[in-house]
């Protein structure tokens, strides 16, 4: 008995070992494809976009009305709520954002495909730097997501830093984990050692 567990358990070693194998195979192809760095970025600039969807969605949700303007230059939408009578919509509207990409991240992680693509590796890559521009630079400024979050009492920024800087570093080491994802930044270069950046 014990000899035959041993034996099932040699298999499913050897078969984890060879499904890591194919997977770090087609990272390899996957970075060095001619196109990766349009397909990371194209990846990127989708998950912003779909960042900015939610809080449309999640304003019209509210029965609000979003519009579009500037902000010292920045664009941003804005909900169309009113923050002080509404704080707890004005609080899904700020967080909207953030939400929809850590999801969209989470699917990306735990769905079962053939996963690794470029364009999928830039979605991950928008989703995390969103949160980390947020948690950092991006923490504080007069149309702030994290400090609109603040300002409406349900959430104060260090829940905020803790909760999506948390889910942004699981997803990042998980990221690191799994051979799919090799090279994420820096790809191999067909003259030996890495390519690291944007080719023109």
């Amino acid at each position: 008995m014990l000899k035959r567990a041993i034996f099932v358990l040699s298999i499913a070693a050897s078969g984890a070992r060879a499904q890591a194998s194919a997977a770090s195979l087609r990272a390899d192809s996957v970075a060095t494809s001619p196109h990766y760095w349009s397909w990371l970025i194209a990846g990127a600039v989708s998950s912003v976009l779909l960042h900015e969807a939610g809080h449309v969605t999640a304003a019209y949700g509210a029965n609000a009305h979003p519009y579009f303007g500037f902000d010292t230059g920045r664009p941003t939408v804005y909900s169309g709520i009113d923050s002080h009578r509404f704080p707890r919509r004005q609080f899904w509207f700020s967080s909207a954002g953030l939400n929809v990409q850590a999801a969209l991240n989470e699917a990306i992680l735990d769905v079962p495909h053939h996963r690794g693509s470029a364009f999928e590796r830039g979605l991950l890559a928008g989703g995390i730097g969103t949160a980390v521009f947020y948690l950092t630079i991006g923490r504080t400024g007069s149309v702030s997501d994290v400090d609109f979050i603040a300002r409406t009492h349900v959430m104060n920024k260090t829940q905020v830093t803790l909760l999506y800087g948390g889910v942004a570093t699981v997803q990042a080491w998980r990221i690191s984990r799994n051979p799919a994802y090799n090279h994420f930044f820096a790809r191999p270069s067909v003259r030996g050692g890495l390519d690291v950046g944007l080719g023109f």
